[in-house]
């Protein structure tokens, strides 16, 4: 069937594109994320899938929380009430009112977390160390964010500091990197202090049991937790939210029970008077011990945004979280003032005879459930830094087909699991743990809080006052909290910063050596308009298929072309530059995917195509991928075309040739588009630039060591560019290719 394209009438308003990389951005008249339709039904349902991912951790905390604020016994009974006054309003300043009332709303259409708020911040000033922004980008559907109210005096200061600012690019930078370091610390100590915590509990009914007997049933347990990761939230989380709901209304029960048997008194502790009087009574010590309190809270629940809505969380945590965690806290308190000797082992202890077994059960399946979704969120966490250079490309596997966020990483999986055990076998107990994931938790705080707060300038655009008073009660909170814990450096605080600038320096370092491979082939790049020449030049001729040859850059030609053609003078009959580009939001819609550049004369068939993702977008299969871009590259030819023809009304300098007529160029489309088709059966070759990259020999040492030696390092250990890629082997052609930064 022929395609028809009439000339349209004299009136007719042209055509225009703001490029010509021209795309169908205009199709797409809008994107919803998970959990954004159907109503109370759905939004419930959502709340209570909800309890089994997000609340884990919170959920388990009252396991250890208490005993790691009196490691030392309990010197004074009225310190109970202080600390459970702290514990209270710290659950309701932290994860309440900042979390799921403010924070929360600083989604990315739909997604969470450190990387969330830096890409806001991306999209509305360009603060990227990579220059690959394109005015077609905006056009996205999803790109784009209504502000509130807005303040543009300080908005606008605020986006020109950052963009002229080259030190303010960086540390937005390092502070992001930093804030994905320390929640992949807390994936790993998560799993370490809530199984620990669990199990030790057996100790209260077989007392014969040693603290390393404990150990090493704890350490069997982690291993099949790490085993079980690539099956992903969607069917080991989802599946268990009965489990953590029954939990919690299990802590609520037995916390009720305490409260009523042996102290309902301890209620005061509501009054925020007994925080002032435990600090008079206590000073340095009451100070050091809020490296205990701390524990009650987490972030998780930002993280795990994207798999639900603002809404559902809400209603989850203030209906059943924060009564049922509360209550259990307010039940250990009252069980403590009547047996503070037993403060090591609050939890158990303080358990009714007959629920002792049960309560067990669930304990350890909740620790399990709650690690494994903090495992999950730390994964979606690293897929995400994936996609801004920040880490080599290892493979991610995307465990559900219904939420494009739940990613599973064979490699990164491995080195948490281990390093989870070996810090199981080595600290043996939770207090030491627990002030390591005090110091990832309280840091991620932070971060979020100096985040956020950028975000409320610059794109909600909220007055400087509200905006300040956010900032100081926040910060201050936080600092308070971080120079407590910070105190316990020595006694295992050390161990997620050695971790985090571990990880922070290889993330740096790949970063690093990406933005400068980026500068190095920009400053090296073929101009479009040249590919002619070097054709002719090299005597290249056309082979059968179809040929898709990938770069990084969106703009030009990458330099590994010239050195294909001066290698192998062959170019397939149809060939494509291609660029995989990752942009500032989870999701591009489908039908927003490529944007397409005709190179060259038309008969060449040669394009520029730029494939755009999201950072939560899962990457197509080899033979989804192509037959989606071929379809899409025949759908841009036959755009073109009906643009050439109706830019013909106002201006025939649009065509070729000026004589051709409607009909003419719907059968040259038609020819063109079977062209296509007749070439994919030939055959798709995959072509990449194998880039080996060196420090000049100016370069300082540093700079050679980082280069030559870690980057080396990590390229050939880790890189696995084809696999991520989704590329068969037989298929694919490397060209290789030395670059000098």
């Amino acid at each position: 069937m022929s395609l028809e394209v009439e000339k349209p009438p004299e009136t007719t308003k042209q055509l225009k594109r703001q490029d010509s990389l021209y795309g169908d951005a205009e199709k797409v008249s809008g994107f919803k994320h998970h959990g954004s339709e159907g109503g109370w039904p759905r939004l419930l349902q959502l709340a209570f899938q909800s309890i089994g991912i997000i609340y884990g951790d919170v959920g388990t905390s009252p396991l250890y929380a208490i005993s790691s604020t009196f490691p030392d016994g309990i010197k004074d009974q009225d310190d109970l009430l202080g600390v459970l006054s702290l514990i209270l309003y710290t659950l309701i300043l932290i994860p309440m009112v900042k979390y799921v009332f403010i924070v929360l709303y600083a989604d990315d259409n739909g997604d969470g977390g450190t990387f969330a708020l830096y890409s806001l911040i991306s999209r509305h000033s360009k603060v990227r160390l990579i220059p690959n922004q394109q005015a077609e980008d905006a056009m996205v559907s999803n790109y784009g964010i209504e502000a509130p109210s807005p303040e543009l005096r300080v908005a606008q200061w605020l986006k020109q500091k950052l963009e002229s600012s080259k030190a303010a690019k960086i540390s937005l930078f390092i502070i992001t990197i930093l804030g994905t370091s320390m929640v992949m610390g807390d994936g790993t100590l998560t799993p370490s202090i809530s199984v620990l915590s669990a199990v030790s509990g057996i100790r209260e009914k077989v007392p014969s049991l040693t603290e390393t007997q404990v150990v090493w049933i704890s350490v069997p347990i982690l291993f099949a937790l790490f085993s079980v990761q690539r099956y992903g939230t969607d069917k080991v989380g989802y599946s268990f939210a009965p489990i953590i709901t029954l939990w919690f209304f299990l802590i609520a029960g037995i916390g009720m029970y305490n409260l009523i048997v042996h102290e309902i008194g301890v209620l005061r502790a509501f009054n925020p008077m007994y925080i002032v009087d435990y600090f008079r009574r206590n000073g340095k010590d009451g100070w050091v011990s809020l490296g205990g309190v701390i524990l009650c809270v987490t972030e998780g629940m930002y993280a795990d945004l994207s798999h639900f809505n603002i809404k559902a969380i809400q209603i989850s945590f203030s209906t059943v979280l924060l009564p049922s965690v509360a209550l259990c806290y307010i039940g250990q308190t009252a069980y403590l003032r009547k047996f503070p000797e037993s403060v090591a082992d609050t939890f158990f202890r303080s358990i009714p005879e007959l629920m002792f077994w049960p309560t067990f059960i669930i304990a350890i399946l909740s620790a399990i459930i709650a690690s494994q979704a903090m495992l999950s969120g730390a994964f979606a966490i690293l897929s995400k830094a994936l996609s801004l250079g920040c880490f080599p490309s290892v493979q991610v596997i995307h465990t559900s087909k219904s939420y494009e966020g739940q990613v599973y990483i064979p490699e990164v999986n491995f080195l948490m699991g281990l390093a989870s055990i070996i810090v199981t076998i080595t600290f043996r107990t939770t207090t030491e743990i627990g002030n390591a994931y005090g110091i990832c938790v309280v840091t991620v705080f932070s971060i979020t809080t100096h985040l956020t707060t950028i975000v409320m300038l610059l794109v909600w655009r909220k007055n400087f006052i509200i905006v300040l008073l956010f900032y100081v009660v926040f910060s201050s909170i936080e600092l308070v909290y971080l120079s407590s814990i910070l105190t316990k450096f020595i006694q295992g605080g050390y161990l997620p910063f050695c971790f985090s600038l571990v990880l922070m320096a290889l993330m740096i370092t790949w970063h690093y050596v990406h933005v400068m491979k980026y500068w190095y082939e920009l400053d090296h790049v073929v101009p479009a308009n040249e590919v002619t020449t070097l054709l002719e030049k090299h005597e290249v001729r056309r082979i059968p298929g179809v040929g898709l040859l990938y770069s990084d850059l969106v703009q030009g030609i990458t330099p590994v072309f010239p050195r294909l053609v001066q290698r192998i003078p062959s170019v397939h009959a149809v060939f494509l530059f291609m660029s995989i580009k990752h942009l500032p939001i989870p999701h591009v819609a489908p039908v927003e995917r490529f944007l397409f550049r005709q190179v060259g004369p038309r008969e060449h068939r040669m394009f520029r195509c730029v494939a755009r993702y999201g950072y939560c977008d899962k990457l197509e299969e080899s033979g989804l991928f192509k037959g989606f871009l071929m379809e899409s590259l025949k759908t841009f030819i036959q755009d073109e075309a009906a643009f050439k023809t109706n830019s013909t009304a106002g201006d025939t300098k649009e065509l070729t040739d000026p004589k051709v007529s409607g009909h003419d160029l719907a059968r040259w489309v038609e020819k063109e588009k079977q062209m296509i088709d007749k070439e994919m059966e030939r055959g798709v070759v995959y072509l990449m630039g194998e880039a080996n990259v060196i420090a000049g020999p100016e370069s300082s040492a540093a700079k050679k060591i980082v280069v030559d030696y870690v980057y080396a390092f990590l390229r050939k250990n880790l890189t696995e560019g084809e696999k991520v890629l989704s590329i068969p082997k037989d298929q694919l052609l490397k060209v290789g290719i030395t670059y000098e930064i």
